[in-house]
């Protein structure tokens, strides 16, 4: 029996959630495609309903969605999503998820705690989802948790771009909220031309979530241009703590950067009044300037649909970076 042969050509396709169509849309002009149709609605009860009404057969997949609030009802559609292709016989389902949800929920810090971290990834992978792609995970171990391909994007040549083009550098200091993150500092001062460094020593409530108690700061920020970094900032406790630990040890102003602009109340009211002379994020959630006094959004977009480009081409995404990450 002679075998035939068939030219095989590759689709891809892209998938939005509700909590975030515009980011999935800007990711679509850039790659030149269109988001899928997609039926989704709610019953009474809160169950969601999710179907394509295009064939996904065959095709690459891409799943895009963010993680805002109500996060678990977006986890959920994600899911959906994500079980609704495999049982379409997608040929390969890739889960986009710009901020990771329970990414904070690593480890355990005390008996009787769950990894949640963990389990999202093992739930991912039960839905279907043959690949991640995440943004500036809150650390690096979380790709371990997920048993294949995991694509870990890094917005810092976003946000060190655009305080390159708009401060001087002559005078800045790279700031870490805490010594955990002093790594994620150090890479940014090498990007900022070599810059000097501090960090803010800080303690942690264990009995209260978002608590937590700045103290000082370790290095020299005197008459210096702070630039305080973190991957994410939620209720903004953190992050007006640390920038009233710089004013108070001479800082002559603060900036404030990170990558997750989860902003739960009363973040707007702490960062606009905390004397932080802007507070740069990207739109990995979604984010609106509206109220803020010191807001600035910077697109995800471009860096999310190169690396959908790569990876459907089977390119190499660590060349996205050009050294950077």
């Amino acid at each position: 029996m002679t075998a035939h042969w068939k030219e095989n050509h590759k689709n891809l396709m892209l998938f939005s959630g509700r909590a975030h169509p515009e980011l999935a849309e800007a990711v679509a002009r850039d790659l030149e495609v269109e988001v899928t149709p997609m039926t989704a609605r709610d019953f009474a009860n809160g169950e969601i309903y999710v179907r394509f009404e295009e064939s996904v057969r065959g095709s690459d997949c891409f799943v895009i969605q963010s993680h805002t609030q109500p996060l678990n009802k977006w986890l959920m559609e994600q899911l959906l999503m994500i079980d609704a292709l495999k049982r379409g016989s997608a040929k390969r389902i890739t889960a986009i998820l710009p901020f990771y949800p329970y990414a904070r929920q690593d480890k355990k810090h005390r008996g009787r705690e769950p990894i949640s971290a963990r389990l999202i990834a093992d739930l991912l992978q039960t839905a279907g989802a043959d690949r991640i792609v995440s943004v500036d995970l809150h650390t690096d171990q979380i790709q371990g948790f997920f048993d294949g391909p995991v694509d870990h994007m890094h917005a810092m040549p976003i946000l060190t771009d655009y305080i390159k083009d708009k401060y001087d550098l002559s005078n800045i200091v790279v700031v870490s909220p805490d010594a955990g993150r002093v790594k994620v500092a150090e890479k940014w001062a090498n990007t900022l031309g070599d810059a000097p460094m501090a960090f803010v020593h800080k303690t942690r409530s264990t009995e209260v979530a978002n608590e937590v108690v700045s103290n000082r700061v370790v290095g020299d920020v005197s008459g210096k241009d702070c630039v305080l970094l973190d991957d994410m900032i939620d209720t903004g406790g953190t992050i007006a703590g640390a920038v009233g630990v710089l004013k108070e040890a001479g800082a002559r102003s603060v900036v404030i950067a990170c990558t997750h602009g989860v902003f739960s109340d009363p973040a707007r009211e702490r960062l606009s009044s905390c004397g932080a002379e802007e507070v740069i994020t990207t739109d990995t959630l979604p984010q609106s300037t509206e109220g803020w006094a010191n807001l600035t959004v910077l697109p995800i977009a471009p860096l999310l649909a190169r690396t959908i480009n790569e990876i459907f081409e089977n390119g190499s995404v660590t060349t996205l970076f050009e050294g950077d990450a």
